[in-house]
């Protein structure tokens, strides 16, 4: 378990440092996400961004890993909630590094209710030590996801535009 708290915080790491990096976007799809006005969701980006920033730190440590586990259920949670009231709706969720408006699918909708299951898990088992295959498990869950994430940007046949 202590190479799956490691992985989530680093995803909530690039969560929030994407948040930082790119606010102005972000806001605009929180805003279309959860149907608020634009300036809220400008400064709902940066609280948003310091509490995946703070979860991710809990993660690393053994005293702190539930309560870091427990905040990263409750965003990817409410993450999952927002994305599943828009189903359908063609908007950029902010998923992806680059900005691409689409329908948000099932794909979206089970990837952040997979990762406030996997925080759960996190909270609730308790976690072992490094060992030497922590790295190797680690960088492997962090390749399937973002592996998982390019197949599902992959335009469905009915999607592609014969020119």
């Amino acid at each position: 378990m202590f190479e799956l708290a490691i992985f989530l915080a680093i995803v909530l790491a690039i969560s929030a440092a994407h948040k930082l990096a790119r606010p102005e976007r972000m806001a605009l799809a929180m805003a279309k996400l959860n149907g608020m006005p634009t300036g809220v969701a400008s400064t709902a980006v940066f609280g948003v961004a310091a509490l995946e920033f703070l979860a991710a730190t809990a993660l690393l440590f053994a005293q702190s890993r539930m309560i870091g586990a427990t905040f990263a259920a409750l965003i990817w949670l409410t993450y999952g909630v927002a994305l599943l009231r828009k189903s359908g709706t063609s908007l950029d969720c902010g998923c992806d590094f680059s900005s691409r408006e689409k329908p948000v699918g099932a794909f979206d909708i089970l990837r952040a209710f997979g990762l406030s299951f996997l925080a759960v898990l996190v909270s609730l088992i308790p976690v072992n030590t490094a060992s030497i295959t922590t790295p190797f498990a680690i960088f492997g869950f962090l390749a399937l996801y973002l592996a998982m994430g390019e197949l599902a940007a992959v335009p469905k046949p009915q999607e592609r535009r014969i020119s």
